[in-house]
């Protein structure tokens, strides 16, 4: 098997862990509260994370001076992301949640062109357009089909994008596991913090075994991205990560009976066929 095709499937398996996450967490929320939810998946999110790294022989809590500042903004935008993305997935379907977030390559070109003056041509200007349009059929900002939790998710995607810029900006002594784990330990502290002025109820054994698997599969999706850095070439392998869609549609309709409208679907469509052409774009200049 070629490393490209073991980054893809690699890939995917991330995708798949993820959205696996999420449908748990879509499905736990209608029985415990938001952030004591949050809270209990978070802790053994960390302290698997920290075995994780303490196994990879990742632990290194020196941050340069000049990365700081760019860890906490990281934290801080993954903690208000966690929020927004949650409250949007406990109320509209999972698969239009996530194809809202599959306009990230679309965003974080766009940003990397605005904040940090990277090129980008016309071609890749205009699949932004494109793409931003698809976007617009799956909220639809209009009396019928739009609610406050399309907002929501439009929030999650445009701080994920922050999120990504920032870490684009640090330099490559800041250690990826060290930034993980700190990002776990922050989004658990903060709904820690938040949960006490909720009334925590008790959980059953077979809640408490999908809260521990949902943390397992954030595990997999997180060693999966780890892994996925280290095989293929990344211009091959990223366009897999639209696989989350397919999951996403597949388990929202087993799970929750829910299956997008044509026109959702076609937005979704649009958004990852600009998507794909961004990202197919930044290959073909990469390799002239």
């Amino acid at each position: 098997m070629s490393p490209n095709i073991r980054g893809a499937l690699i890939m995917m398996g991330s995708m798949a862990a993820f959205t696996f996450n999420d449908a748990l967490m879509k499905q736990l929320g209608g029985s415990v509260p938001l952030f004591q939810l949050i809270t209990m998946r978070g802790v053994l999110t960390c302290v698997l994370l920290y075995f994780l790294a303490r196994y990879l022989g990742k632990i290194d809590l020196r941050i340069p001076k000049g990365d700081r500042l760019l860890v906490v903004i990281r934290c801080a935008a993954e903690v208000a992301t966690t929020y927004f993305f949650l409250n949007a997935l406990m109320n509209i379907p999972l698969a239009n949640v996530t194809a809202v977030l599959q306009a990230l390559p679309l965003t974080v070109t766009l940003g990397a062109a605005v904040f940090f003056g990277e090129r980008v041509g016309w071609r890749r200007f205009l699949a932004i357009g494109i793409g931003f349009g698809g976007m617009l059929l799956i909220v639809r900002p209009g009396p019928d089909g739009f609610n406050i939790y399309s907002l929501y998710a439009l929030a999650a995607m445009l701080l994920v994008t922050l999120r990504d810029l920032v870490t684009r900006k640090m330099s490559a002594n800041v250690p990826s596991m060290t930034v993980t784990l700190a990002t776990a330990v922050s989004v658990t502290g903060v709904a820690a913090l938040v949960s006490t002025t909720e009334t925590w109820v008790s959980v059953s054994p077979s809640l408490m075994a999908l809260v521990a698997t949902a943390a397992v599969f954030v595990l997999l999706g997180y060693m999966c991205s780890v892994m996925v850095m280290r095989v293929g070439d990344v211009s091959f392998v990223a366009p897999f990560r639209y696989t989350s869609l397919i999951w996403a549609l597949l388990l929202g309709f087993v799970l929750f009976g829910d299956w997008p409208d044509p026109v959702t679907l076609l937005g979704a469509s649009i958004v990852v066929a600009t998507g794909l052409f961004t990202l197919f774009r930044e290959r073909a200049l990469l390799r002239r």
